[in-house]
């Protein structure tokens, strides 16, 4: 290779550059390196290297290409420069002056560089004033916070909540963090006042938010185990800040595992990954500590949960999952194991069981292979066989206990502990027990395993008489309630009305004792749930669902339950909606081979005659005049971990059967149901957030955007939106959210800017070409309104393409809505890129009469703009309206002309005035 080489590519690099290709500019730019070039040529490279990294924002790599050229050539004034411009984005500021002034002395004149120094030299003292006047406020704070005598007084309350805001700015941090404020604010926690200790671990948020360093100093100054200890404390505020304060530690730390030991400062004391464990273990050996609070238990579950596990199975690193697995699955067992209040035991809260339950569930789900999996299920049942022989009735107790916590979890695991030698025996014998909390734990391993275990075929054969004389019989409630898990088994044939279960009304008796258990406030939230439960599997009956939202005092007590600390029912709660609603999948079934199933003697589905849309109508009415609305948005609210990805789904179906319907969607959006939507459309089952996101796309059709999603909301509906243009949507969805998108993009520029962002554009023109018509009409109305966009008028600048010919021949079409979208579309264009004029004749032999029939169209609206469109080239070229007055058209603008003063006549009279000015033709006798 010949040094003209390196010129040649280093000359397609900089083309490149031009054209805004600084990825490719910058491969153009390597290749030449590997050459044989000169220092010199190498210097100029490195800084062109610079220049792309500046453009895509990578300030480090731009740093380091430019100190390359600098070696290479040290008055290579481009590369000072372009450091310089690094240096200062990377925040070394005193670093980047430097730089800035040698520029200045090898070119003195340079007007350039010596705004660049005046901005730079404002900013260092901007910052010097800044940080002089924070270092006083900072020790002001600290004297008046650990000043025993302004104890309680609205001093010390204003310094903490200063404190904390300052904390909140990176340079506000750094400035508490050197000023020895990790010692202080450990000082404030050993205080032990509620608030102090608030305002301290809130600050020690902002000291390592995404601050790897800062992080693991934190750590060393105040101990692992201090920090996790917090979590453990009875004061719900506390824990809960503690839980935030870890959260944004672990983040720190794995974020900068990924990036290989760089954080956002580019410095860090030690490996981030063994504090990561360090922090892991001190979480596990928090959940089987005695004296932790059952609150402080539950948020080190939830922690480990968001974690522990991969974010996704695309990364082939689980060894985090493993190392927690054989470090730490007894301890989560035996909360999952545990029994709620009684002596000695480990406190937990009612929802400690489901959270450890999602937590073994997530490591399982983690596993890669049989002997990942193999080696789980033998610490689980050596665990149980640990508890189950030689541990007396306590023993036993635990072991079915924790069978339970597995059934309701990796129910894979929890199926084959069921078939250890014993188990189900003792099962079957403790529901016959005379202590109520011996039973209790029985009934409920009977109910998980009645809903999940496929081996158990005694369960499946036995389970419903089992259950139904518990019911009858037991003269408890908390027992009969718990056995109302034979609505389970009852509701085998989900929404087959022709197989049933029970005997004609049963199923509603049922559920009337459902409905009267969950009114009953007397009884506690963690019992009532199984009433939930019930009603979630009743509520397949189309009967049982008309009783249920006929009855105002049930949905009200429903609603409030959802509400309460009791987060285990939410899954039920959502199931019961979706039944009532009918949001769940259901295919009309082909009447042929249904004809063909009826001659096999095959058995065939039948539909309940109550399940036909026009009483699914009239249920979501009821439930909207309930209240559901407001209660969904709590649910959805919760920080739990019981807010799985699959009940995340449940509540999506719910909400898209809620705003089915036009006239319901005021009531949702006045509810808050369309913020409530952004999180269930951007996390959860790929099948969820598809119907949340077509939920959303109903909403913004219909409704003013703005007021919907207020504020910076509206900005994080468009990834949604933009999901449903995919191939693996249906047309329904592919249509409403281009309907969505096209009122999203009239709103504004920046709303523009957010579509073409998520890279919307070349689908929206895929679906130009669609054969629906109504499709095709909403592609091209959406692409009217983004024409708007600098960027979208250089596409249909750019030479080679069809972009213009298709709007010129859509302006010709039949659908009249299509025409106006078309036609609308360039006279955007026209007006804006007024070069896209000359072209027009050239796209297609049709387009005078194109734009002829859209004069002469009936359509006011149509007329508008093909006049827009015919003054816009009469203006842009003196050939154009050369031959467009040399046709038919110069008569049918003389006729327009003479309308009333409507925008068409206008329009007509402008292009004629033109045409005047050009000498193309002259005016008559009247001055017309």
């Amino acid at each position: 290779m010949t040094a003209s080489s390196v010129e040649q590519l280093r000359k397609e690099g900089n083309e490149l550059f031009k054209c805004g290709d600084y990825g490719g500019a910058l491969a153009a730019y390597t290749q030449a390196l590997g050459l044989d070039a000169t220092p010199q040529d190498q210097a100029v490279l490195h800084r062109n290297r610079a220049a792309c990294h500046l453009k895509l924002e990578d300030y480090d790599k731009a740093e380091t290409e430019a100190s390359k050229a600098i070696e290479k050539d040290g008055g290579d004034v481009k590369a000072l420069y372009r450091r310089s411009q690094a240096l200062e984005k990377l925040g070394r500021l005193d670093q980047a002056v430097l730089d800035l002034q040698r520029c200045v002395s090898l070119e003195p004149k340079n007007k350039v560089f010596q705004e660049a120094l005046r901005n730079i030299g404002g900013q260092i003292q901007e910052k010097v004033r800044y940080m002089s006047s924070t270092d006083a406020k900072v020790e002001q704070m600290f004297q008046i916070l650990l000043d025993p005598e302004e104890k309680g007084t609205e001093k010390k309350q204003k310094a903490s909540q200063n404190l904390v805001v300052l904390a909140r700015e990176d340079a506000g941090a750094e400035k508490i963090f050197r000023s020895n404020g990790v010692q202080l604010l450990q000082r404030l926690l050993d205080m032990g006042e509620t608030d102090l200790m608030l305002a301290a671990l809130r600050t020690l948020v902002g000291i390592c938010s995404e601050h790897q360093s800062r992080t693991v100093a934190t750590l060393s100054i105040l101990g692992t185990r201090r920090v996790v200890s917090i979590l453990g404390v009875e004061s719900q505020a506390v824990s809960l800040a503690a839980c935030h304060l870890l959260q944004v530690m672990f983040d720190a730390l794995k974020e900068g595992v990924k990036k290989g030991f760089r954080g956002k400062e580019g410095a860090i004391i030690v490996d981030p990954a063994r504090e990561l464990k360090v922090l892991i273990s001190n979480l596990l050996d928090l959940l089987t500590e005695v004296g932790v609070s059952g609150q402080g238990r539950d948020n080190a579950l939830t922690l480990l949960i968001k974690a522990v596990p991969r974010k996704s199975l695309k990364d082939p690193n689980n060894s985090l999952t493993l190392w927690v697995i054989d470090q730490g699955l007894k301890k989560i067992l035996e909360v999952g194991g545990s029994l709620q209040d009684p002596p000695g035991e480990l406190a937990v809260t009612a929802n400690s069981r489901m959270s450890a339950s999602i937590l073994l569930s997530k490591l399982f789900d983690d596993l890669k292979c049989d002997a990942e999996r193999e080696n789980f299920h033998r610490l689980c049942e050596n665990y149980i066989k640990s508890w189950f022989e030689g541990q007396g009735l306590a023993g036993k107790l635990r072991a079915i206990q924790t069978v339970s916590c597995l059934l309701q979890g990796p129910c894979d695991a929890g199926n084959r502990a069921l078939e250890l030698s014993g188990v189900m025996e003792s099962v079957i014998a403790l529901c016959a027990s005379e202590q109520e909390e011996e039973q209790l734990v029985a009934v409920e391993a009977l109910i998980h395993a009645a809903g999940k275990a496929k081996r158990a075929s005694f369960i499946t054969a036995n389970g419903v008489s089992l259950l139904k004389d518990l019911y009858k019989c037991s003269e408890k409630d908390s027992i009969r309630i718990r056995a109302l898990g034979l609505c389970k088994l009852g509701s085998a044939g989900g929404t087959d009305f022709s197989m049933k279960q029970f005997a004609e009304g049963s199923t509603l008796k049922l559920a009337k004792q459902c409905r009267k258990w969950l009114c009953n406030d007397q009884i506690d939230a963690g019992t009532r749930r199984w009433a939930v439960e019930g009603l979630a599997y009743l509520t397949f009956d189309a009967d049982v669902k008309e009783e249920f939202v006929e009855d105002a005092a049930a949905l009200k007590a429903l609603f409030q339950l959802s509400r309460l600390e009791e987060r285990s029912v939410l899954f039920a709660v959502a199931s019961a909606l979706v039944n009532c609603t009918n949001s769940y999948d259901y295919e009309e079934p082909d009447p042929k081979m249904v004809e063909l199933a009826k001659y096999a003697k095959q058995h065939v589905p039948e539909q309940h005659p109550k399940d036909k849309p026009s009483f699914v109508r009239a249920r979501v009415k009821k439930l909207l005049a309930a209240g559901v609305v407001s209660a969904m948005v709590c649910m959805v609210k919760t920080e739990s971990p019981v807010l799985t990805s699959s009940c995340r789904e449940l509540l999506s179906r719910v909400f898209l059967a809620l705003v089915e319907e036009v006239e319901d969607r005021g009531t949702v959006v006045a509810q808050g149901g369309g913020r409530a939507l952004i999180p269930l459309a951007l996390e959860g089952t790929d099948v969820g957030q598809t119907k949340a996101a077509q939920a959303l796309a109903k909403l913004t059709i219909t409704s003013n955007p703005e007021m919907t999603f207020p504020g910076e909301r509206i900005y994080e509906v468009v990834r949604p939106l933009v999901s449903l243009l995919h191939l693996n949507c249906s047309g329904l969805q592919n249509f409403e959210a281009l309907m969505a998108l096209t009122n999203l993009a009239g709103i504004s520029e920046r709303l523009r800017q957010k579509i073409l962002k998520e890279k919307a554009v070349p689908m929206i023109e895929g679906y130009m070409f669609e054969e629906h018509e109504m499709i095709r009409r909403a592609a091209t109305e959406c692409m009217c309104n983004l024409a708007m966009s600098k960027e979208v008028q250089d596409l249909f600048e750019a030479q080679g393409n069809d972009r213009l010919k298709l709007l010129v021949l859509y302006s010709g079409e039949d659908d009249e809505l299509l025409q106006r979208a078309a036609a609308g579309g360039l006279a955007m264009l026209t007006s804006m890129r007024p070069t896209l004029c000359s072209r027009i004749p050239q796209v297609t032999t049709h387009w005078l009469e194109i734009l002829q029939a859209l004069l002469l169209s009936s359509n006011q609206e149509l007329q508008h703009r093909g006049a827009v469109v015919v003054l816009n080239m009469v203006e842009a070229s003196r050939e154009i309206a050369s031959t467009l007055m040399e046709s038919e058209m110069m008569e049918i603008l003389s006729v327009l002309a003479k309308g009333d003063h409507s925008p068409v006549t206008r329009a007509a009279a402008a292009c004629l005035d033109k045409a005047v000015e050009y000498g193309l033709i002259q005016p008559n006798q009247d001055g017309e």
